[in-house]
This record gives C-alpha cells, sequence and structure tokens, in this order.
C-alpha cells in the first residue's frame, strides 16, 4: 500500500469520479484506474463500487475515514525526516559552563531559537570534566567550556578569553591599591569555586608558581555566579570573571591583578564523529562559534 495510491484515493472520492481526479493529480486516467486496482489488491477488498454512479463499498467508507488521518500523518512524518536532514528540525543537548550560562547564552539561544522554530535546546550545566565525560557517553551533542585536560576524540575550538579581576568589599585594606599583585591574594580569605573547577584549578597553580612558601587561605564557595555575592557579605576577596561584575555588587570594588594570573579560554568542545551527522547541532555549532567570537569582541 503506497501513500500516493492513498492519495489517489482520496482525491477520486472528493469529486465522485475518476477523470477529475486524474486531472487535479496531472495523471492519465488510466494511471488512476490502475493506481485503484493495485490499493484494492493490497488491501483485499473491493473499495468502490464500478458503474455509471460513483459509490463507495461499506469497505470503502471506513478506508476513505481512516485514510485522510494516515495521510495526514505520513506527509508530516515525511516533512519532519526532511526538516532532520536539513536540520531545520531535531533536539539538541548542550552543555555549558558558567559565567557563559547566565550571561552570554540567553540572547544568543532566543535568536537562534527564533530563527529555527523547529529545534529544541536542552541545557546541562556543568563544569568541564563533566561535560566532557557526558560529551564522549554521547549524552550531549555540544559544549560550551574551557579546554578539557584530555582531549582524547573530543576536539576543542578556542573561541575567545574569559577575563577576571579581583573584587574585594570596600573596605577591605586592599581596596587602597590601584594595582594588585599575585602575592596580595595571601593573607586574606580567598572565595573559591569548587575543587573540579577548572578556574580554580588554574589559579591554585599559577599562585603556587609565584609564592612557594605561602599558604593561601580559602574558602570554597560552590557557586561561580554567587562569588560577588559573598564578598558583598564580607567574607572575603575573589577572583572573578569580569562579566560577572555589571553593574558591581553593592558595597564591592574590583581591582586588575598584574600579569596574567587567569585568563581562561573559553570554546566549542565537540565530538565530530557524532554531532556532525546531526545537522541541527551543525547548525547550532557554527552559529555559536560566529556569535560568541563578536559578542566578545564588542565587549
Amino acid at each position: 500500500m503506497e501513500l500516493l495510491h492513498l492519495k489517489t484515493f482520496q482525491a477520486i472520492v472528493k469529486h465522485g469520479n475518476f477523470i477529475r481526479a486524474a486531472e487535479e493529480l496531472n495523471y492519465a486516467q488510466s494511471t488512476v484506474t490502475t493506481q485503484m486496482q493495485r490499493l484494492e489488491a493490497d488491501l483485499g477488498v473491493q473499495l468502490m463500487e464500478r458503474g455509471k454512479q460513483f459509490r463507495l463499498t461499506e469497505a470503502g467508507r471506513l478506508f476513505y475515514e481512516q485514510s485522510a488521518a494516515i495521510i495526514k500523518n505520513m506527509e508530516q512524518l515525511q516533512l519532519n525526516m526532511s526538516g532532520f536532514q536539513e536540520g531545520e528540525t531535531g533536539h539538541i543537548r548542550l552543555g555549558v559552563t558558567e559565567p557563559t550560562a547566565s550571561y552570554r547564552l540567553p540572547v544568543l539561544l532566543e535568536a537562534f531559537m527564533t530563527r529555527f522554530p523547529g529545534i529544541e535546546i536542552s541545557l546541562v550545566f556543568g563544569n568541564t570534566p563533566m561535560l566532557s565525560e557526558q560529551l564522549s557517553k554521547g549524552e550531549i551533542d555540544l559544549a560550551i567550556c574551557s579546554a578539557p585536560d584530555e582531549m582524547s576524540e573530543l576536539h576543542f575550538e578556542p573561541l575567545f578569553r574569559e577575563s577576571f579581576v579581583v573584587l574585594l568589599p570596600e573596605n577591605h585594606p586592599l581596596a587602597a591599591k590601584d594595582m594588585l599583585e599575585p602575592a596580595d591574594l595571601y593573607g586574606p580569605r580567598l572565595l573559591l569555586t569548587s575543587v573540579t573547577c577548572p578556574y580554580r584549578r588554574k589559579l591554585e597553580i599559577v599562585l603556587q608558581q609565584n609564592e612557594q612558601n605561602l599558604r593561601l587561605r580559602t574558602m570554597e564557595i560552590g557557586s561561580m555566579t554567587a562569588l560577588p555575592y559573598y564578598v558583598a557579605s564580607g567574607l572575603g576577596l575573589a577572583l572573578v570573571p569580569s562579566i560577572l561584575l555589571d553593574p558591581l555588587p553593592k558595597h564591592t570594588v574590583m581591582r586588575a591583578i598584574s600579569g596574567s594570573l587567569v585568563d581562561m579560554v573559553v570554546g566549542i568542545l565537540s565530538k565530530p564523529a557524532d554531532f556532525q551527522t546531526k545537522q541541527s547541532a551543525v547548525k547550532l555549532y557554527r552559529y555559536l562559534r560566529e556569535e560568541l567570537d563578536d559578542m566578545t569582541k564588542r565587549t
């Protein structure tokens, strides 16, 4: 039973004869007749009575009612498959780290999903090690994060650098300085993200290289986006991405720090063998690559 035979049958019933159905479908009348003979042979029942007047059999009336829904569903299925192949439809699982997740991504995804309303996106928030593992397992399609420690089959395309500054309570003694040195971070309580956070790991490595004989006084705060609020409460100072400080939290000041203490590269992490077979993911990859590059150049 072929879809075009169902459509021909619907056209015959609609017009009440073979001739007008053939005209609508741009078929020869003999083609319409042949298609109906094949359809009845496939079904094993007679759908219409032949004669001067067109009339459906009981089986024909039942088939007419139910075949309309079949045609509609099949046409929608064909449309969906065509959209999937062309990247106009699909479901993308996107992993993302902070602060990109909260400060850069919302406006970009709104524009992308307006342009491609048939594409659904699910966001997975996490740190780079977690997102790398999920990408390797096929649990997400793409990730926006820092470079992973182990590249393996994953591909990382750097897009921009996340610049960091020191955020202090406005009454902190170091607030009197215009520029801070790495050594200034020893002594005051330094608020840090979780131990698995790549930002924290790089910060600790750099600080240890600068001051081998000093110990950091730290307090762990699990969320990077929460750090400014804990600084504002007076708990300590923190190195935070400058994008988090617009506007600057009340009762805080920010200061630059000499050298490239923490200047993290952020990009798109992918598993080419997987995501390139999914055209909607390819579309999102290209869009994010272009828009994130443009966005960070403007800021």
